[in-house]
């Protein structure tokens, strides 16, 4: 599957979700979820890149897949996948993580 899509709707987490979820953070803080359509038709949700939230979102707005740690146990890092806007900066400089 493509590694970016354009941005079909979005949305902020105002509420934890219930377990299996673990906050990144205690207290709990709030983290922005975009529905991405990608080149193949399929339309994917996900979390949005830390040090993003819906400000910095727009339907149609290019992002890429990136991977991100989640928390840490005692077992190591725990990675989950989220979506990052594409910016001229992220898109010149080669960072695709």
């Amino acid at each position: 599957m493509s590694r970016r899509g354009r941005v079909w709707s979005y949305t902020d987490a105002q509420y934890q979700p219930p377990a299996p979820y673990v906050p990144a953070r205690d207290p709990y803080e709030p983290f922005a979820i975009a529905a991405v359509e990608l080149a193949e038709g399929l339309v994917v949700l996900g979390q949005v890149a830390e040090g993003y939230g819906v400000v910095d979102l727009a339907v149609g707005a290019e992002v890429e897949l990136v991977i991100e740690t989640l928390y840490v146990d005692d077992s190591g890092d725990r990675t989950i996948w989220r979506w990052r806007p594409v910016s001229s900066s992220t898109a010149t400089n080669g960072d695709n993580q």
